[in-house]
């Protein structure tokens, strides 16, 4: 099968998601005029090392982005298995009014680089100050891209000086309503590597 987006697809439903998969989720938290906001956003990733950047994608101007848009901050909360029922009750569209931590049960506490929340127990959050907003093509799609101000690291998942991800097996968005859990790891050295 070949088809040109602009033409459509003409499957019951949209393959590309389920194409560009895994893919990270990023727990975006941030506060605004009406208070606190917590949300899922699958668009995210890490952008660059020196200094570390992360991106995330809006398709419209949800609180998320009105927020990050208002204060220049925000922190990406990494979803563990055990958050996956919370990160998807955060993911239903709200009024403004409305506190997703306390909706979902989520307990909150303070940033330490930016005035912001973050998810208490969450194994790693990345404090972020607003770098760069960017319009995408199409109607209402933004980039977001932060600098990395501040990392938090659960204690737990710090193995012989390694950040080790099966301590906490995190969730990825598939396609449709699917996700993933990593429960496996490999290692596999790059013919640099063997040259050292």
């Amino acid at each position: 099968m070949f088809y040109r987006p602009s033409e459509g697809h003409g499957l019951r439903h949209n393959p590309f998601n389920a194409i560009v998969t895994p893919r990270p989720i990023g727990w975006i938290s941030s506060t605004g005029p009406f208070g606190d906001n917590l949300a899922p956003y699958s668009f995210f990733n890490a952008a660059a090392y020196t200094p570390p950047q992360v991106t995330f994608a809006s398709t419209g101007v949800k609180d998320s982005l009105r927020n990050v848009l208002d204060t220049g901050f925000f922190a990406v909360n990494i979803v563990e298995e055990v958050m996956l029922d919370a990160m998807n009750a955060t993911s239903e569209q709200l009024p403004r009014e409305v506190d997703e931590f306390d909706r979902a049960g989520v307990r909150r506490v303070p940033c330490v680089t930016i005035p912001c929340p973050r998810v208490e127990g969450a194994p790693a959050v990345l404090e972020c100050r607003l770098v760069q907003e960017v319009m995408l093509l199409g109607r209402d799609n933004v980039l977001v891209i932060g600098e990395v101000t501040g990392i938090h690291l659960r204690d737990d998942c710090l193995v012989d000086g390694r950040f080790d991800v099966t301590r906490f097996r995190p969730v990825a968005r598939m396609g449709y309503r699917d996700y993933t859990v990593v429960r496996e790891v490999f290692e596999r050295l790059r013919p640099d590597d063997r040259q050292a």
